[in-house]
Order: structure tokens, then C-alpha cells, then sequence
């Protein structure tokens, strides 16, 4: 009978008495101490981490748009493309979480729904985040966060900020296209209006993908952007209206009635209207 395999024998590092190891690097024991049920129901554990999980997607798609913006600030394209990748990719993770959220029935839920008083997903302040960076933006979501001064404080620093799409817009501009300077130079704290010289400038692209490739793969790699974010909307209203059918939110929206409205948000107007004047 052979003897178990000993990884030490193959040069795997098996002492790490004063190393650094790898929950040592994670600091897993931080993350896996950060569940605290407030019932008994075996169901509120996928409850929080589910959230706990999409709250790190968030944090890590915030970075990449972040640095996605910066890059078309600075003309450079190919490192905003392999950004903006991963950002879909990014929501294509937090999609599929909906898939497990989704195996809690209603029943499983009301059994510690009281327990989350009147937190909601609609106060996430990354999620606000990421609207306002991707040109949702709207001053009256600033006040379920007035109580955090550093929360406030940077959705407002948002908020000054040109979004992902006006950046778009302005190296549109630098490659020769014409565009009103009121869109360009105007920092919304509104979301993006559709503007009839935008939508024209995309219908030059798309009719002459060609003669202007960059600009052509820039507004595709928008599109598949903003294709997965409806997605995860979508599934977000799905996945409420399975548990908790039209029951208002715990924090006091109208659930899905309010979740289905935002379906209705185009971060990217001239990009889906460009389609039907082809």
C-alpha cells in the first residue's frame, strides 16, 4: 500500500510559522468572521453573503471604470477596451449570483425578513456609484446616504465628475467628429439626454465602421457594457418578484413596481437609437 503524497516532497512550502500564507494575504479571517445572522432561518446565511459577495463585484467593476474612464481620457484606447471587457465580465458575475439568491422561496425568506428593519439594496452606496459613473445620475438618490459624511462626500466628488460616456463623447471629439460643446462640456448631476448631433455622429460610425474602427469597437464594447447592467437589473426584479411577489420594499420603495421603472434607464441613449436610424 503506497504512502499518502506529501506535497512537502515536491517543494510546496508546508512551515508558515512568521510567513505570510495565504489567509494571511486575504485576510480571510476577516471576511469569513463578517456573517452575523440576526435569526435562526437557515436561509439569511445566502441572504448575506450573496449581497457581501456582489458589495466586492462592486468594488472591483468601481476600480475598472474608474481606470477605464481615465484611459479613454488619455486616448488610450487599447488599455480602455481590455477595461471595459472585464467590466462586462464583472456583470456577468454578478448575474449568476442572482441564480443562487433565487433558489430562497418566499417561505424561507419571511422566516428573518423583519430582522433587516429597513436596510435595502437601494442604499448601497457602491451601487449609486456605479450609476453616477455610468451617467444615471440623479441629486434626490444623494439623501440615502446624508447620514455618512465620506459616502456623501464622494458621490458628490462623482457627481462633479464627467461620466464614462461624456469621456467617450470627448475623444469622439478629438478624433474629428463634430459634437455640441453643451453636451461635452456640461457635468450632469441628470441623466444623459439623447441628443439628435450624438446619435448622428454614432450613425457615422456605424454606416463606416471601417474608416473609424476605434470609435466602432469603443460603442460595442458600450453596448455589451450596458446589455449586461439591464440584465442584472432585470434579474434583480425577477429575483424580488419571485420572493416577495409586489410587497413593498424593506426600505420602503414600491419593490418591484420601482425596480421595473428603472428598467426603463438608457446610460447610453444614442447607442441604442443609432439602431433603428440604420
Amino acid at each position: 500500500m503506497s504512502c499518502p503524497f506529501d506535497p512537502k516532497n515536491d517543494g510546496a512550502q508546508m512551515d508558515f510559522d512568521g510567513r505570510m500564507s495565504y489567509g494571511d494575504y486575504l485576510q480571510i479571517d476577516k471576511i469569513l468572521s463578517a456573517q452575523h445572522c440576526m435569526s435562526d432561518a437557515s436561509d439569511e446565511l445566502l441572504f448575506i453573503i450573496q449581497h457581501q459577495t456582489s458589495e466586492l463585484w462592486m468594488k472591483l467593476l468601481l476600480h475598472e471604470v474608474a481606470a477605464a474612464r481615465s484611459a479613454i481620457t488619455n486616448d488610450q484606447l487599447p488599455q480602455a477596451f481590455k477595461l471595459l471587457a472585464r467590466v462586462s465580465k464583472i456583470l456577468e458575475q454578478l448575474n449568476n449570483a442572482w441564480d443562487v439568491l433565487r433558489t430562497m422561496t418566499p417561505s424561507d425568506y419571511t422566516k428573518f425578513r423583519d430582522t433587516l428593519g429597513q436596510s435595502s439594496g437601494f442604499q448601497s452606496l457602491q451601487y449609486r456609484m456605479i450609476e453616477f459613473a455610468l451617467g444615471n445620475r440623479n441629486e434626490a438618490m444623494l439623501r440615502p446616504h446624508a447620514h455618512v459624511p465620506s459616502a456623501l462626500e464622494a458621490l458628490n466628488q462623482e457627481l462633479a465628475t464627467p461620466s464614462l460616456y461624456i469621456e467617450v463623447l470627448r475623444y469622439a471629439q478629438r478624433q474629428g467628429m463634430e459634437l455640441p460643446s453643451d453636451v461635452l462640456d456640461t457635468v450632469l448631476t441628470t441623466p444623459h439626454p439623447a441628443n439628435e448631433q450624438v446619435s448622428a455622429m454614432w450613425a457615422i460610425v456605424y454606416r463606416d465602421p471601417e474608416a473609424h474602427w476605434t470609435l466602432y469597437e469603443l460603442a460595442e464594447k458600450l453596448m455589451d457594457l450596458e446589455d449586461y447592467f439591464r440584465r442584472w437589473r432585470f434579474n434583480h426584479v425577477t429575483t424580488v418578484e419571485r420572493v416577495i411577489g409586489f410587497k413593498r420594499g424593506t426600505g420602503g420603495t414600491a419593490g418591484v413596481s420601482y425596480l421595473k421603472r428603472m428598467l426603463a434607464v438608457e446610460l447610453f441613449p444614442e447607442l441604442w437609437n443609432v439602431r433603428t436610424e440604420l
